[in-house]
C-alpha cells in the first residue's frame, strides 16, 4: 500500500494534466467566433455545454463509486476529456460539432473531478481527509488559472488545433498515472443489509450536517462564478470611465491573479478551519464576502486602482472556504453513501455556477445595463446572497471533522 502524501501528489498530479486543458475553449473563443462565424449565442452555448453536461452527468458518475471502484470511474472520465479534446483537435469544424466535443469534455469533468475525491478519500484516513481535499483543490484551482495562459500559449506556436491536440496528449498522461499507480480497491464495495438503492439521494438529504456543507458550497460557487464572469466586464467599465494609467493591472491580468490568489487562499483556510474550528472559518469568509461585496457595491466604481485592490480581497475571502467546505461534506458524509453525498455538493455546486453569471446579467439589464448605479446593484445581490448563506449554515450547525483541533 502506498503512503497517503503519495496518493495525494499522485492523484493532484493526474488532476492537473486533466484539467490544464479545460479552459482552452474560453481562451481561445475570440478566435474561434471568427474563425467559424458564430454568434455570441452560440459561442455560449459552446461554453455553457460543458457545464450543462457536467450537472447531467455527475449524480450518477460520482454515486456509481460507492459501489464500483472509483478509480474505474476515474479512468472512464479521463478517457472521454481525452475524446472531447481529440474531436476538437482532429474534426471540429463548427458549432454542432464543438458542441458535441465540449459536452463530452463535461462528462468526462463529471468523472474526474468530485471523482478523485472520491478515490483519495477511499484511501486515506479521516484525519488526513481534510489536507488531502486541500491539495486536491488547489492542484484544480491552479491549473484551470494556468489554462487561459497554455491555451494562448500553445495556439501561437503550433495553431489551435495543436493546443486541444495538447491537452489530450495532457489526459492521456493523467490516464497513464492512475491506470499504473493508482492501487485498485482493496475489498469489492457491497450494499450493506438495509442500505439505501444506490441513486437514492434521500439519506443524503438527510444527513444535515453534510447538506449545511453543500447548500453552503453551492452559494459559494455562485458567488465565485459571478465574480469570474463578470470580474473582467466590472473592472473594465471601471477603468473606462475613470482612466487606468499604464502601470495598472490590466483586468484580465487582475482576474488571473485573483484566481492564484485564491487558490493558495484555499489552501490557507483549510489549514485554519483546522486550528480554529471549521464552522468559525467558514462563517469568518462569508462575513468577508458580505463586507467587501458592500465595499465594491458603494466604491467599487469610483476608482479603478480601488476596483482592483478591493476585487483580489474579495477573491481571497472567495477562495479562503472553498476547500473548508468540501472537506465538510466528505468528512461528515455516511463512509457507505460518500460518493452520492459529493455527487450532491458537486450538483448543487455547478447549478450554482451555472446561476450566479445569469443573475448578474439580469441585475444589470434590470437596473440599466452598464453603469455605475447597476454595477452597484448587482454587488448588493452578491452580498445579500452571502448574508442568507451565512445565516442558513449557522442554522443547520454542522459538524466539525476529525483532526479539527477545535471543535466546530
Amino acid at each position: 500500500m502506498k503512503s497517503p502524501i503519495r496518493l495525494i501528489v499522485l492523484m493532484c498530479t493526474a488532476q492537473v494534466l486533466v484539467q490544464i486543458g479545460a479552459f482552452f475553449w474560453p481562451a481561445l473563443v475570440p478566435e474561434m467566433i471568427v474563425r467559424w462565424r458564430l454568434s455570441n449565442s452560440e459561442a455560449g452555448w459552446i461554453t455553457a455545454a460543458f457545464y450543462g453536461a457536467y450537472m447531467l452527468a455527475v449524480p450518477v458518475l460520482v454515486t456509481l463509486t460507492d459501489r464500483v471502484d472509483a478509480k474505474r470511474v476515474y479512468l472512464g472520465g479521463v478517457a472521454a476529456m481525452i475524446l472531447g479534446h481529440a474531436i476538437f483537435a482532429t474534426t471540429a469544424d463548427g458549432f454542432w460539432s464543438a458542441l458535441s466535443a465540449r459536452a463530452l469534455t463535461g462528462i468526462g469533468w463529471a468523472g474526474t473531478y468530485m471523482t478523485g475525491l472520491k478515490l483519495l478519500a477511499d484511501k486515506v484516513d479521516a484525519k488526513m481527509l481534510s489536507r488531502a481535499a486541500a491539495g486536491h483543490a488547489a492542484s484544480i484551482g491552479i491549473s484551470g488559472a494556468l489554462s487561459y495562459a497554455c491555451a494562448d500559449l500553445l495556439a501561437h506556436a503550433g495553431g489551435w488545433r495543436f493546443a486541444f491536440g495538447a491537452a489530450a496528449g495532457s489526459a492521456v498522461i493523467a490516464w497513464m498515472l492512475i491506470a499504473i499507480a493508482m492501487p485498485p480497491r482493496s475489498h469489492k464495495q457491497e450494499a450493506l443489509p438495509g442500505a439505501p438503492a444506490l441513486f437514492d439521494f434521500r439519506p443524503v438529504l438527510r444527513n444535515r450536517s453534510a447538506m449545511a456543507y453543500a447548500i453552503a458550497y453551492g452559494l459559494h460557487t455562485l458567488e465565485m462564478s459571478a465574480l469570474r464572469g463578470w470580474g473582467v466586464a466590472f473592472l473594465a467599465y471601471v477603468a473606462a470611465t475613470n482612466g487606468a494609467s499604464g502601470n495598472v493591472l490590466s483586468p484580465t491580468i487582475t482576474l488571473t491573479i485573483l484566481g492564484l490568489m485564491g487558490t493558495f487562499a484555499s489552501l490557507a483556510g483549510n489549514e485554519a478551519a483546522i486550528y480554529f474550528g471549521r464552522r468559525t472559518l467558514i462563517s469568518a469568509a462569508m462575513v468577508g464576502s458580505v463586507a467587501l461585496a458592500a465595499l465594491l457595491a458603494v466604491l467599487g466604481a469610483r476608482s479603478y486602482p480601488v476596483a482592483v485592490a478591493l476585487m483580489l480581497i474579495y477573491g481571497v475571502a472567495i477562495w479562503l472556504d472553498s476547500s473548508s467546505l468540501t472537506a465538510g461534506t466528505a468528512g461528515t458524509a455516511e463512509p457507505s453513501q460518500r460518493g452520492a453525498t459529493l455527487a450532491v455538493h458537486s450538483s448543487l455546486g455547478y447549478f450554482g455556477g451555472f446561476i450566479g453569471p445569469l443573475a448578474i446579467g439580469w441585475v444589470l439589464d434590470l437596473a440599466g445595463g452598464n453603469s455605475s448605479t447597476a454595477w452597484a446593484s448587482a454587488f448588493w445581490v452578491i452580498a445579500a446572497t452571502m448574508l442568507a448563506a451565512l445565516l442558513i449554515f449557522l442554522g443547520m450547525r454542522p459538524r466539525g471533522l476529525a483532526g479539527d483541533k477545535v471543535s466546530s
